[in-house]
């Protein structure tokens, strides 16, 4: 068996390997370790958790030992694609060079470019970034890559992922071609293989494991279920969750649940809190500090349940792990592989359970065949008992609602009976009262009226002047008379 000192080593590194804990060297180290010394470029390929980091972090700790960084120009350069992996990255080299002298910067967004432009200015062995950070950095005049010896792209398909293929290329450019490449990642997509053909001189393929597989030591199984209403498909799903989590008890000493969207991670542990259990969120709306806070907590189990978007599915090392949980099936099935991942590192076992509605049936699907494995299905634990008591209520609610309905129409019914015939009656009042003012103004004005309104039609029809009252003026009538005479 292949061990550490077998690797042709610095006994300072080897000391530190030591002091960590670690005496035989994964697959991926004992593939790449070796070339790395030997100068040759690297194409790392592997399951996530089986040592990446430490694969090109002794090597590049080994080779800069002896040299010194000038200002501004730091001698390598290993390129992240999230905060986090990144910071994990520079505690892999403390824990490493801790018996070499060797200086490093950390270049991550969420903290002040004027701390990072004075570690700069000193000078840098080693320089750990994200790819928008450093070309800030550099578009600002405050670095130079043009002394870069060593250079490692960590977590590339992560990096395809989120749209860092451009910067990477460029970045590249802006590096020496005699520089010593190192390139590591997960999975092999077309975009990725065309990068390494361009930027990688004749590497070293060390493929330790079949591309996209998730790693043995995970039992996995999948809770498919169907809700009882679409509206209710949230709540149900967090219910599922609380008792997959409950079902493993103590054996569940912490978990890393992942959701898909951001706002659905805080959703979760607001709910996990609400029921009691130990549960922080961690997604890239956060800021750094709190970011960093969180992730702190969990390694030091002070935290138990990280609720996570996918920007921390990939690369964080997390060695003690228990459980994964899939709140939600990934819309891309190579996140699957890296979730789980989180779980049953360094040749530990884990648990990864993936909860699954009709809506979500293609993509397990696509997990599935990606995986090249029928993921087990397992009952929903949540009780049938309590869905059908809670249909229960919800019928008697029903019912009870009904029947307040139909009480509060019945008596609105008789209220607005009874407001009818109390207005038809004071209708019919009216009309009395309008019927007797009536009359009494038709026998005033009967009693008022001249002689000649009371006549027959013949009397009138006989008059001098027809239909003009008693205030005809006399000269109209003598006028009609003189017309009648002649």
């Amino acid at each position: 068996m292949t061990k550490f000192s077998d690797l042709n080593l610095s006994p300072k590194v080897l000391q530190a390997i030591e002091e960590a804990g670690y005496t035989t060297p994964t697959p991926i180290q004992a593939g790449a370790i070796p070339s790395a010394l030997e100068g040759k470029d690297v194409l790392g390929i592997a399951q996530t958790g089986t040592g990446k980091t430490a694969s090109f972090t002794l090597p590049m700790i080994h080779k800069l030992a002896r040299g010194r960084a000038r200002a501004r120009m730091p001698r390598s350069l290993v390129l992240c694609p999230t905060r986090e992996l990144a910071a994990q990255v520079a505690e892999n080299f403390d824990t490493y060079s801790k018996h070499v002298k060797l200086t490093k910067a950390l270049l991550i967004g969420g903290v002040s470019f004027k701390e990072q432009d004075v570690l700069i200015d000193k000078g840098v062995d080693v320089l750990i970034a994200t790819p928008g950070r450093l070309l800030d950095h550099f578009e600002r005049g405050k670095l130079l890559l043009t002394g870069i010896e060593i250079m490692v792209v960590d977590e590339a398909d992560r990096m395809l992922d989120m749209g860092f293929i451009p910067d990477i290329e460029r970045i590249f450019s802006l590096t020496p071609f005699t520089r010593q490449t190192l390139f590591f990642s997960a999975t092999m997509a077309p975009e990725i293989e065309r990068i390494t053909n361009t930027f990688l001189s004749a590497p070293a393929r060390i493929e330790v494991a079949r591309q996209a597989t998730a790693s043995e030591n995970i039992a996995q199984a999948a809770v498919v279920f169907t809700p009882s209403r679409r509206d209710r498909e949230a709540s149900e799903k967090r219910a599922v969750l609380r008792a997959l989590i409950e079902a493993e008890g103590e054996a569940c000493s912490n978990a890393i649940i992942f959701c898909n969207r951001k706002v659905d991670v805080d959703i979760v542990a607001k709910s996990l809190k609400k029921y009691g259990l130990n549960a922080s969120p961690i997604h890239g709306d956060l800021d750094q500090k709190q970011r960093m806070a969180t992730l702190d907590g969990f390694r030091d189990g002070s935290v138990r349940l990280l609720i996570a978007s996918d920007v921390a599915a990939r690369g964080l090392d997390i060695p003690a792990v228990t459980h994964v949980f899939n709140f939600d099936v990934p819309s891309h099935a190579e996140d699957y592989v890296h979730r789980i991942g989180r779980t049953g590192r360094a040749g530990r076992s884990g648990k990864a359970f993936t909860i699954c509605t009709p809506r979500d049936e293609k993509y397990f699907d696509a997990v599935e065949k990606l995986i090249q494995k029928e993921i087990p299905r397992i009952d929903n634990p949540v009780k049938v008992e309590a869905r059908e008591e809670r249909k229960s209520d919800d019928r008697e609610e029903k019912k009870t609602s009904s029947r307040s309905s139909r009480s509060r129409s019945s008596s609105s019914d008789r209220k607005g009976s009874e407001r009818a015939s109390d207005r038809s009656a004071d209708r019919s009042s009216d009309r009395s009262k309008s019927d007797n003012r009536s009359d009494n103004r038709s026998d005033n004005r009967q009693d008022n009226r001249p002689d000649y309104r009371r006549n027959d039609r013949n009397d009138r029809r006989d008059n001098n002047v027809v239909g003009m009252g008693d205030h005809m003026p006399e000269f109209i009538a003598l006028s009609f008379d003189e017309r009648r005479a002649s």
